[in-house]
């Protein structure tokens, strides 16, 4: 359970559970373990050096690395500095990640070393350019973490944290390639963390182990952490998924409960091991953030033998919305379903005009609640236009069953999701145009069985021109993130566009999902 009266934002967490059980493992990082104790007084001289750095309440700090155990007192210790984390997704391009920079204008930057060229190249165009920290690592370019970190004091700071702070800021791609920073504050958790313990997949016993191998620049990887942490949990946190790695730690380190998404369940059901293993600790595995098989969902639910729960949410909702219960997943009928609101949580289904439609009519997905993130960081207009009446528009189509269950139907905003990552076809198309010989682009999402959907671009040549797909994947990897860049390309004679001109991408990706019930995870 959490203590709600000690744990009143998320800052408190780990003075919490110091007091209560100082010298319990927190987080266990390769051969390296923390104390509570130990992240309390951590995040307390993070949080006194930050203040020693200039930083204010409601000042942005950045932090650019793949998992490691330094992420939890730099976040801790920004929100006891009353600032907000704004964590950068270490996949994308340099120029992806300096414009997410001047967006968020943070004060610090904290650099993992296996990033120190990428950061250097993104801030080289900043007029003004955040100080740089390693977090660790050394580069003659960053200041050391320690150095920086100097003889900041183990005490929490006078100025307490309060439920209006913005206090982590999380970009999501944008339709017209302009990420989008969701700006979530202290009040937005504090539902999160009131609701936690009541839904399957958050509910954690004192001292049982969570793995985490979702990256903590998605909500999935923090929101774990933080109901794992504030729950008294163990944390097993893994820098680099790796399918044989994930299955073996399940054995060793008795692993409890972990969030996986949907391609790293299939990836792990590929080893021997999955099924010769003990997971006898193994109580629940959480999934989201992409489609699942059901295929791959049966035989995971019978290779480990625990609970199985899946979460349907965005970044924009703290991460939650619905959820199917392990007990729904065995309802009739309910398996391909999203699941029921969380507790608290209101879901609708909208027609165009924002008015509730009934069950078995097809609308749009909405939100409503405290988890409803408090808005896009500076992108006024699309706040206004993503949460209209309190109502979080999710941009998915779907309808509600007679029961309550929510299924979705289809995307109204045409994003792929592959391997728990949005992907957003007019991003790619631009990136792909002025690639020699096409002179006309299209890309969709198509079924993958490893990562949910795959990127697909379809190409008009130009006249005369020969286009070589590989020259095409090429080109798009050289100007955005590989992940981003397709994995397939296709010719055709003509795109299908409408009267006013625009692609029709629903007749494009009909002939890749027919016969597939679950375009959406």
């Amino acid at each position: 359970m959490i203590d709600l009266e000690a744990i009143r934002t998320l800052a408190d967490i780990p003075a919490a559970q110091a007091r209560a059980r100082g010298q319990a493992v927190a987080v266990k990082y390769g051969d390296r373990e923390t104390s509570f104790a130990e992240l309390d007084a951590q995040s307390n001289r993070v949080a006194n050096a930050l203040l020693e750095s200039g930083v204010a309440p409601g000042d942005r700090v950045s932090v650019l690395t793949k998992n490691h155990d330094a992420w939890y007192p730099l976040f801790f210790g920004t929100a006891r500095a009353r600032a907000c984390l704004a964590p950068i997704n270490c996949r994308l391009a340099a120029g992806e990640i300096g414009f997410i920079l001047g967006d968020a204008a943070p004060k610090l930057l904290f650099v993992g070393e296996d990033f120190f060229d990428t950061a250097l190249a993104a801030v080289a165009g900043l007029a003004d350019k955040p100080r740089l920290v390693a977090l660790y690592g050394a580069h003659p370019d960053f200041e050391g973490f320690d150095a920086w970190l100097g003889d900041a004091a183990a005490t929490p700071p006078a100025d307490a944290p309060q439920l209006a702070d913005d206090v982590l800021q999380l970009y999501t791609s944008g339709t017209t390639g302009r990420p989008k920073g969701v700006v979530l504050a202290n009040k937005n958790y504090r539902r999160f963390l009131e609701m936690a313990t009541e839904v399957d997949g958050f509910a954690y016993g004192e001292d049982e182990t969570v793995m985490i191998v979702m990256p903590l620049f998605h909500v999935a990887g923090t929101n774990v952490s933080f109901s794992g942490l504030a729950q008294g949990g163990r944390l097993v946190l893994v820098k680099d998924f790796a399918a044989d790695d994930a299955v073996r730690m399940l054995t060793e380190e008795r692993v409890a409960h972990a969030f996986l998404a949907p391609a790293m369940i299939q990836m792990m059901l590929q080893q021997p091991a999955a099924a010769t293993g003990d997971h006898s600790a193994l109580r629940s595995i959480a999934y989201g953030a992409s489609p699942i098989a059901e295929d791959v969902l049966r035989r995971a639910r019978t290779t480990f033998g625990c609970d199985f729960v899946q979460f349907y949410g965005m970044t924009e909702s703290s991460g939650g919305g619905s959820y199917l219960s392990p007990a729904a997943h065995d309802l009739p009928g309910k398996l391909t379903s999203c699941g029921q609101p969380w507790p608290q949580t209101e879901m609708a289904i909208l027609d165009g005009e924002g008015r509730p439609l009934g069950d078995g009519e097809i609308g749009e997905i909405a939100i409503r609640g405290d988890i409803v993130m408090k808005e896009y960081w500076n992108r006024a207009e699309a706040t206004a236009e993503t949460v209209i009446g309190g109502w979080l528009h999710t941009g998915d189509v779907g309808y509600r069953d007679a029961d309550g269950f929510y299924f979705v139907h289809d995307r109204i905003k045409d994003m792929i999701v592959s391997g728990g990552e949005n992907v957003y076809p007019a991003e790619v198309e631009s990136a792909i145009m002025g690639c020699p010989g096409v002179a006309d682009v299209a890309v969709i999402g198509v079924p993958d069985d490893k990562w949910g959907e795959a990127v697909k671009a379809l190409i008009v040549p130009a006249p005369g021109a020969t286009v070589e797909p590989a020259d095409v994947i090429a080109w798009a990897r050289e100007r955005i993130a590989a992940y981003k860049a397709p994995k397939s390309v296709e010719t055709i004679d003509a795109l299908p566009r409408n009267p006013s001109g625009k692609v029709l991408r629903r007749e494009l990706r009909a002939p890749y999902w027919e016969g597939r019930d679950r375009a959406v995870g």
